[in-house]
């Protein structure tokens, strides 16, 4: 499974796909009572090993006395029953930014990775690379930098998360979102300019540009 995007990178765009609009059948866990100090989220209820729940990912935490409402990176998996979180961070090598401290905090943790992984397909078979692109001599793993795909991954998993939504009750304003990120997802698309390895030497020695979708010898 090939992904350029994570739930955090959609987290930037769409905050409330993790709030009131998450898709119920994509929830990794729930629970009640778990507390909050400083970075450290820990749920006795929980096991996020069991749940596959990973760094990346994003947690919607709710207090009882509404300290805390909001949705928040997953920094670590620390154990079964606790995580780091942050605040969202411009840059994901900086600290963890802690959230205020609570007590009896409703969690979730739902996720769009069923929806990137598509988004990851669809891309190298546009670009002609391996897994999309089955008959090609590259895959995926020969991009030098898979972060210049991440735009147009999370524009296409908008797209489709919207499209979704609009399509159980045809909302007007939820197409208008699909159409809106189907033009950024083209255009992203468009302007990527993704440097192959097909050497092994970690050098990048072939570029294909969405434009064109070539591959150039540099």
């Amino acid at each position: 499974m090939v992904k350029f995007s994570n739930d955090v990178d959609i987290l930037k765009y769409e905050p409330t796909l993790f709030g009131e609009l998450h898709l119920p059948w994509q929830v990794l866990i729930e629970g009640l009572g778990a507390s909050l100090s400083g970075t450290t989220l820990t749920a006795n209820n929980a096991d996020f090993n069991l749940a596959k729940v990973s760094p990346g990912g994003v947690i919607y935490l709710s207090s009882d006395d509404g300290t805390v409402d909001g949705c928040f990176e997953i920094v670590s998996v620390d154990l079964a029953t606790q995580l780091t979180v942050s605040i969202l961070r411009s840059d994901e090598s900086s600290d963890a930014i802690a959230p205020p401290s609570a007590t009896d905090i409703t969690y979730r943790v739902s996720t769009y990775e069923p929806q990137a992984a598509e988004a990851g397909f669809a891309l190298t078979e546009y670009f002609s690379i391996k897994p999309g692109y089955p008959a090609s001599e590259i895959d995926a793993d020969d991009i030098v930098d898979k972060d210049v795909l991440k735009q147009a991954s999370v524009f296409a998993v908008l797209m489709a998360v919207y499209a979704m939504l609009a399509s159980k009750d045809d909302n007007e304003n939820f197409w208008k979102k699909s159409y809106y990120y189907k033009e950024c997802f083209a255009k992203a698309r468009a302007r990527a300019r993704v440097s192959i390895d097909t050497g092994e030497d970690g050098i990048a020695d072939a570029t294909s540009s969405g434009g064109s979708v070539k591959l150039i010898r540099d």
